[in-house]
């Protein structure tokens, strides 16, 4: 039986159609809808969506549920960017997807990004000011966007007016769905 604890909540999960970590896409997505979140995945085109393991192999396919073209980010709670190397870079060059990550700031609501999911951070101009992990590859970039980048499974930064909650890799899931739920529970009161 699903738990209803993220009952009324919404998260939209933002991907490239070719790349994204599969653990890192399927996991918490799986996880907000047990919790009883409704949860949207949003990719490029509506085309399925390629998951890799390891960056490398692939992994199994999934249907996005919108485009990035189709979606209003204020009707979700939490935003949520997977990584994998692949993913996160195409995303960081869709005007769409930057656009997307700056609003949820702007609207003072959680993102929570993991792994190399980061760079849309770094790309959308987001981080100065946050303390924030990822895959330890993109330190110098958070760094050099004004972020203080640290070597932890998860972090939470709630400065700034908003909550951002980052993670290392897909060994870190266990911290890092915590800390998502964490900040939407915040949000909810």
């Amino acid at each position: 039986m699903a738990d209803s604890k993220l009952s009324g909540r919404s998260a939209l999960v933002v991907v490239a159609n070719y790349g994204v970590e599969q653990d890192e896409l399927l996991v918490p997505v799986q996880h907000l809808r047990d919790a009883g979140a409704e949860v949207q995945i949003a990719a490029v085109t509506a085309d399925p969506i390629q998951t890799l393991v390891g960056d490398k192999d692939p992994g199994q396919k999934v249907s996005p549920d919108r485009t990035l073209d189709d979606v209003d980010a204020s009707a979700y709670d939490v935003l949520v960017l997977p990584g994998g190397t692949l993913n996160a870079d195409a995303l960081r060059l869709q005007d769409k997807a930057v656009a997307l990550v700056r609003a949820f700031p702007s609207a003072h609501r959680p993102v929570a990004a993991i792994c190399h999911g980061a760079w849309g951070l770094v790309e959308a101009d987001v981080v100065k000011g946050k303390t924030l992990t990822s895959y330890p590859s993109l330190r110098t970039d958070i760094r050099n966007a004004g972020g203080h980048w640290v070597d932890e499974s998860a972090v939470s930064d709630n400065s700034n007016g908003w909550t951002l909650v980052t993670s290392r890799t897909p060994d870190d899931l266990e911290d890092f769905l915590k800390a998502i739920e964490a900040a939407l529970t915040e949000t909810a009161t």
